[in-house]
């Protein structure tokens, strides 16, 4: 396995060149890279919203506004095809899906039936007209009586088709705003997702975002004075409209729409000439210029109302002739709020109403901390788990992590390359598989170092301890990796993120350990002829270790199962502090404009709002705070309410650093993904272990994950760390590592079990714990080194997060002790499962335990 052709060892190289080449540009300034060729790699690496600050919003469409409106037209489009056809009718209504109409002459039901005949022809829902759908269908319950009721076929179809339309328009709205790479993208069959980054004011996209911008002209009914149309009914044909002003003027509105926003085609920010105010000036197409030029020729002397979302913006009075398809709208506007109308109207309307469900706001100035807590974090934990290498292996420890490196710089290049986003938890991943890659190596040397004791040569060590390293490393990797793909599949935002560098981490360790650092060691020996091993600078763990670890197994099956059963009261019995994540609501996070903050001012004021459960505490420095609103009870707009009350409230004495509202739709969503995936990567797990090893095995490594779970959600409840979306991202993560560690003592154990058929089980598992008990201390040592570095140095947003998996890797590492060797006396694991393999001579009692 040391031997490499020529063309190998070019593919290797050439690889690991690539690599360097294409994560370059994540450290060469953009003036550089803009004048370098153009056949160069220049692809950056993309910085999550958290890390570069902006926006992250969900958008969903109001389905029963979208019904309503649907089942209003429908009415409305029987009314005509019944008067058209001078059909007599009575009862015109709806009510839930249905609109239902009586004929009154009965010889005119099916001159009626004709007549309303093409409002139930199916419509093309296709590309060129494939396919069709029934929007409405037509019943008669008794004679006389239509009924016309919304298909579930036609409402998908037409909420299908509003999707498609509000995408465009947000899209539209959203580049008018001229933002750098704005992502807008269909999600789910209903949801529109909104990541904007680099975003310094996120409020005036929401503004932008939540408004319906639906223009329509309508002339000004002065029959009678609005206050009695208010107080009484209004004339026929007719509603009251409220203005936009403080107070608000009523306005006696028309029906009939003059011309709608369809017939603009411009609308820019200019000043009036007279009053160098702010105006909105609009274009019309040819059709609205001369239906407007028509209605203000017929009614000069009359008021009339621009409308916008069911609200007058102004009513000025037509004093001449409007008919070069211009105009000017007026209504005490600012340059930014002139500049957002104009933004909604030359972008179009919405076809229906989108309601934010969720939102994620950072600001720049905290992003730009995470980045620098991010990149100190790396660092220090770079050169802790380098030097860790180097003193427990010296010269094999030097090209480990020199593999490492390259480690490291294929998983950036490889995100560069896919375009994938960067968020902190992102980099907790990186940080995390720079501990975790050593492992393959660990467990590659401690196996050399074993053959060599054996009395092997140098060379062949070597090669029976890569060749033999192989089946643990790929089924530790392989369960590993199911995890991330799990959260992945499940995820959404930073535990994508997550998933995405740990997967990526996966394949990358993998290859470094079985190819760049089997070359460098190859060519170590060919060009150095080392004699032996060199030996560490210290030695962390004894050559030869005789533990019993199986004596204590009744004590730790007993201390386990008791810490698990606290863990279960705890969680059903003490309130978890669950984040908003889970059970929706608002967090927001605020720095002072003055030296330091006040908890109890902003307590107090914050009580005057009426928002419920409002906690208010320090939040990383004395002039940060972290202010979390429970869920408002009222719907996802509710939400949306109340953090502009906190806003208007604390803006003069706060800047908001980040903003996350998560509404009780996508809480629930959140809540469910997050348990399905904790429970599917167990079951994925439990049906790889049992295809490559047997039942017992399957069982014991999924019991002994179960177990660590449980420990680690205890520690959540014990301690009062919020348990949010990332907390499932570090349990996910626990039970990769667990099962890792688990597995790689299995695997020793499956290969002792057909060597020693006659040793006593407990015997044969206390010799196996030993045998790996270096790669386990080793391998446990690095990943803590690096998440220490990175829970100290990487800023409060991550702390529990990496506090979390720092208490995980210590009961992972316990529990392949002594609950998963454990297990499999339990379940009186025989050797003769494994068929009948050539015993090794002199193997049973008498072994000597050497390390693995």
């Amino acid at each position: 396995m040391l031997y490499f052709s020529r063309w190998k060892t070019i593919a290797i190289w050439l690889t690991v060149l690539i690599a360097f080449v294409a994560a370059a540009p994540n450290v060469i300034p953009q003036s550089t890279l803009a004048s370098m060729p153009d056949w160069l790699p220049k692809r950056q690496l993309t910085l999550g919203l958290d890390l570069q600050g902006g926006s992250h919003i969900l958008l969903q469409i109001d389905r029963d506004d979208m019904i309503a409106d649907r089942l209003e037209t429908a009415r409305d489009d029987v009314r005509i095809a019944l008067r058209d056809g001078r059909i007599g009718y009575t009862g015109l209504s709806s009510a839930g899906r249905s609109v239902q109409v009586r004929v009154r002459d009965a010889d005119q039901i099916d001159a009626a039936k004709q007549a309303v005949a093409s409002l139930i022809e199916p419509v093309s829902s296709g590309l060129f007209g494939a396919g069709s759908v029934t929007e409405l269908a037509l019943e008669e319950p008794e004679p006389g009586l239509l009924r016309f009721t919304l298909t579930d076929e036609g409402i998908d179809y037409r909420l299908s088709t509003a999707l498609s339309q509000s995408v465009e328009v947000v899209n539209r709205r959203v580049n008018e705003l001229g933002t750098t790479e704005p992502i807008i993208q269909q999600q789910g069959n209903d949801r529109i997702l909104v990541q904007v980054p680099g975003l310094d004011d996120p409020q005036r996209l929401k503004d932008i975002l939540g408004q319906t911008a639906k223009l329509t002209f309508q002339m000004v009914d002065q029959s009678m004075p609005a206050a009695e149309a208010v107080q009484g009914r209004p004339p026929a044909g007719t509603k009251v409209m409220y203005s936009t002003d403080d107070p608000p003027v009523p306005y006696i509105i028309e029906s009939r729409v003059i011309v709608s926003g369809e017939n603009l085609v411009d609308a820019q920010t200019s000043f009036d000439q007279r009053t160098n105010e702010p105006v909105v000036s609009f274009r019309f197409d040819n059709q609205g210029a001369t239906r407007f030029g028509q209605a203000t020729q017929q009614n000069v002397g009359r008021l009339f109302a621009i409308i916008l979302d069911d609200q007058v913006i102004s009513a000025p009075q037509i004093r001449e002739p409007i008919l070069g398809g211009s105009g000017q709208i007026s209504g005490n506007f600012t340059v930014q709020t002139a500049n957002d109308l104009a933004v909604l109207l030359r972008a179009g309307a919405l076809p229906v109403d989108l309601n934010i469900i969720e939102e994620r706001t950072v600001g720049p100035s905290l992003g730009a901390d995470s980045i620098e807590a991010g990149q100190i974090a790396a660092i220090i934990a770079a050169v802790l788990v380098l030097g860790f290498m180097t003193f427990g292996y010296s010269t094999l420890g030097v090209i480990a992590n020199l593999a490492l490196i390259a480690n490291m710089v294929m998983i950036i290049a490889i995100l560069s390359a896919l375009g994938a986003t960067l968020t902190m938890p992102g980099i907790a991943g990186i940080v995390l598989t720079m501990g975790m890659a050593v492992d393959a190596n660990i467990i590659i040397f401690e196996r050399v170092r074993e053959e060599r004791a054996n009395g092997r040569s140098l060379i062949q060590s070597m090669d029976a301890g890569f060749r033999q390293a192989v089946s643990t490393i790929v089924d530790a990797n392989v369960t590993t990796f199911i995890a991330a793909a799990i959260m992945f599949y499940v995820g959404t935002g930073p535990v994508r993120g997550f998933a995405v560098t740990l997967g990526i981490g996966i394949i990358t360790t993998v290859f470094t350990a079985f190819v760049v650092t089997r070359w460098m060691v190859a060519f170590w020996i060919r060009t150095r002829k080392p004699k032996d091993l060199p030996k560490g600078l210290i030695s962390f763990i004894p050559e030869v270790t005789k533990f019993r670890f199986m004596f204590l197994r009744n004590f730790s099956f007993a201390a386990s199962t008791i810490l698990s059963v606290l863990a279960i009261v705890l969680f059903f019995t003490v309130s978890m502090n669950y984040g908003i994540d889970f059970r929706g609501g608002s967090m927001i996070e605020v720095q002072a404009k003055a030296e330091a903050a006040d908890v109890s001012d902003v307590r107090g004021r914050l009580e005057t709002l009426n928002l419920g459960e409002v906690q208010v505490q320090e939040f990383g420095t004395p002039r940060e705070l972290l202010i979390r609103i429970g869920a408002q009870g009222g719907g996802d707009t509710a939400e949306q309410s109340a953090i502009q009350l906190v806003q208007d409230e604390l803006q003069n004495d706060y800047d908001f650093r980040r903003v996350e509202v998560v509404g009780p739709t996508v809480s629930q969503e959140l809540a469910r993904a997050g348990t399905i995936a904790v429970v599917i990567s167990l079951i994925a797990m439990l049906v790889y272990i049992w295809l490559r090893f047997e039942w017992q095995f399957a069982i014991g490594a999924v019991v002994t994950t179960i177990h660590d779970v449980i420990m680690v959600v205890g520690f959540y409840v014990v301690l009062g760390l919020e348990f949010n979306l990332t907390s499932i991202a570090a349990v996910l993560t626990v039970v990769g590592y667990s099962i890792n560690d688990t597995v790689v003592v299995y695997d020793r154990i499956r290969e002792n079990l057909r060597k020693y058929k006659k040793m006593p089980i407990a015997e044969l598992i206390d010799l196996t714990v030993n045998q790996t008990l270096s790669r386990t201390v080793m391998t446990g040592v690095t990943t803590l080194l690096a998440l220490i570095a990175l829970y100290l140095f990487g800023g409060e947003v991550i702390s529990s997060f990496t506090l979390a998996m720092i208490f995980g890797i210590i009961i992972g590492t316990y529990s392949s002790v002594f609950v998963a060797g454990p297990m499999l006396i339990l379940f009186k694991l025989r050797p003769d499962i494994f068929g009948s393999e050539a015993e090794a001579p002199k193997a049973d009692a008498t072994a000597t335990p050497t390390k693995a």
